[in-house]
């Protein structure tokens, strides 16, 4: 799928069915002069339905159906016929979409399964027919309800990948290539900022026939929570992630400050991001000898007492094993 067909964030107008009106109808039959109420209710209006499919990862689907609509519900009939319910519609949507209410922005609910089915807007029920009204001092009630009406509301889809690890990082920090040579996944790879314009998702296979799925987020610069470069758009991808894997450059000028401002970014966006195993990779580590890497392990173990660090090299393979094995014990801890 290429880039421009990632869509993690819609708004559509949905409506559900009117439910149909009650009949006012009258027996009729052939020697049978008062027959009496027997005006059937009105059938209920449509409801509109979002549905989880683990085979949809976009909302690329929705975009361009911006109103979705739901059938009305059919009136009520004589000998107490019930009208036909409204068509439902059903929405299909990828896992971890979340539903927001335009207006107010409250988050109504959000699709997690596969299969998770969840009414957005109720169809009006159909209004009741004269047959229920009859009594004995009104034997001939000539009224009945009308239907409810349905519900209008404009909502917001956003999409947030469902993913164990994400990996955070500058551009060009080595994120896509990482993420090459753990999956099979082909992330787009180029030697200029915001190479990667969409989040990619790739299994990591590990031992046992044993898996887990690990996310690249296109590439936080400094400011990216007041929205600066890509990150803002992209940090909601990240809120899923049980783990969260910093990757620093091993050539980049200062490696803790560079740590510092990623994690800023992410309190700023969202200060439950703190709560997140955290896992520092230091990346390209094939251009280190053993005396230089021992000398960053030293200037490392004062900088980051509270925070595991790495050695590896995606290019040259180096240390992609052990990685894998830190990231499956801090996943199942």
């Amino acid at each position: 799928m290429t880039e421009g067909n990632f869509v993690d964030y819609v708004k559509i107008y949905v409506s559900s069915g009117k439910g149909g009106k009650g009949s006012t109808h009258l027996h009729r039959e052939k020697f049978i002069e008062k027959g009496g109420p027997d005006g059937g209710d009105g059938g209920r209006g449509g409801h509109v339905y979002l549905v989880g499919n683990k085979g949809l990862w976009t909302l690329f689907h929705l975009k361009f159906a911006r109103h979705i609509k739901a059938g009305h519900g059919g009136d009520g009939g004589g000998d107490r016929s019930t009208g036909a319910d409204g068509d439902d519609k059903y929405i299909e949507v990828p896992l971890g979409t979340v539903v927001k209410d335009k207006e107010t922005g409250e988050t109504l609910f959000e699709i997690t399964e596969d299969g998770e089915k969840q009414i957005l807007s109720r169809g009006g029920k159909g209004g009741l027919g004269n047959w229920h009204f009859r009594s004995s001092t009104n034997q001939t009630p000539r009224y009945s309800q009308p239907g409810l009406p349905g519900v209008e509301m404009d909502v917001i889809l956003e999409l947030k990948v469902l993913a164990d690890v994400g990996l955070v990082g500058f551009p060009n920090a080595g994120k896509s290539t990482l993420l090459s040579v753990l999956t099979s996944a082909k992330p787009k790879i180029a030697d200029y900022p915001f190479t990667t314009l969409k989040p990619n998702l790739g299994i990591v296979a590990y031992r046992d026939f044993q898996s887990f799925v690990i996310a690249d987020i296109p590439g936080i610069i400094e400011g990216a929570a007041e929205g600066k470069g890509l990150g803002h758009y992209f940090l909601r991808h990240i809120e899923r992630n049980s783990t969260l894997l910093f990757l620093v450059p091993v050539d980049t000028p200062d490696i803790k400050a560079e740590y510092d401002i990623l994690v800023n970014e992410l309190t700023k966006y969202n200060p439950e991001m703190l709560d997140k195993e955290r896992l520092l990779v230091i990346s390209k580590c094939d251009m280190l000898d053993d005396e230089l890497k021992a000398e960053l392990k030293t200037e490392l173990d004062v900088a980051f007492k509270d925070v595991p660090y790495m050695f590896i090299s995606s290019v040259a393979q180096q240390g992609l094993t052990e990685l894998k094995d830190k990231l499956w014990k801090m996943l199942n801890d």
